[in-house]
C-alpha cells in the first residue's frame, strides 16, 4: 500500500529550518528529533536562507514578511486581471455604442 504524504504548515517548516541556522543543530540531529526525512529538512534551510536574503519563493512561503509579500503579489495580479477585462469590456461597449449612432 501507498504511502500517505504527510503536509507540514509553515510554521512548523519555519521552527525546523530554525533549529539548523539558529540553534546549531545538525541535519541528521534535527530530522530525527523532528521524525522529518533530511532532504525536506535541508530544502525548508534552504529556502529560509534564501527568504533572509531577501529572495521570494516560488513556494509558500515561510517568514510571516515573505508571506505578506505573496499575498501582495496575489492582489496585485488579480487587480491587473480585473482591469484588462473591464478596458476589454469598455471598447466593446464602445463599439456597439459606435455602431448604433451611425
Amino acid at each position: 500500500m501507498a504511502k500517505q504524504r504527510r503536509s507540514f504548515s509553515a510554521e512548523f517548516k519555519l521552527e525546523a529550518a530554525s533549529l539548523v541556522l539558529d540553534q546549531n543543530y545538525s541535519f541528521p540531529e534535527a530530522s530525527r528529533s523532528l521524525n522529518i526525512g533530511e532532504t525536506a529538512l535541508r530544502r525548508w534551510v534552504k529556502q529560509l536562507e534564501d527568504e533572509r536574503n531577501g529572495c521570494t519563493p516560488s513556494s509558500k512561503a515561510l517568514t510571516p514578511e515573505q508571506q505578506k509579500i505573496q499575498e501582495l503579489e496575489a492582489r496585485i495580479n488579480r487587480l491587473e486581471r480585473e482591469k484588462a477585462i473591464l478596458k476589454k469590456a469598455t471598447a466593446l461597449l464602445m463599439s456597439e455604442e459606435f455602431e448604433r449612432m451611425r
